[in-house]
């Protein structure tokens, strides 16, 4: 069983910054879990940001977000986090933090998820 807590969304103007974090609750070593970050607006499917292997050795991104957000994890403290730089409004979505057996950018591909935070950048 895994549980996920988003945290650190907020409203922020376009050309900022935020930091979501994801606190995981697990019952084997987080490090056994490839994280993902996915986002989504209403009316709209979900959709594919970020993802990290379990080890942080390897990454992931949409190319909408290559090059402004950054995925990291720390297992110690079985936290994934996710970097976001030059916001845009079209960044505006619910975030979702996800885990799973193996890293992906398929929804399926991801057994857990959290409830979502969410983030709105104004123009």
């Amino acid at each position: 069983q895994v549980q996920l807590v988003e945290s650190g969304g907020g409203l922020v103007q376009a050309g900022g910054s935020l930091r979501l974090s994801c606190l995981a609750s697990v019952g084997r070593t987080f490090s056994s879990y490839a994280m993902g970050w996915f986002r989504q607006v209403p009316g709209a499917d979900r959709e594919f940001v970020a993802a990290i292997s379990g080890s942080g050795g390897s990454t992931d991104y949409a190319d909408s977000v290559k090059g402004r957000f950054t995925i990291s994890r720390d297992n110690a403290k079985k936290m994934v986090f996710l970097q976001m730089n030059s916001l845009k409004p079209e960044d505006t979505a619910v975030y979702y933090c996800a885990a799973s057996w193996v890293r992906g950018k398929s929804l399926s591909s991801y057994n857990y998820w959290g409830q979502g935070t969410q983030v709105t950048v104004s123009s």
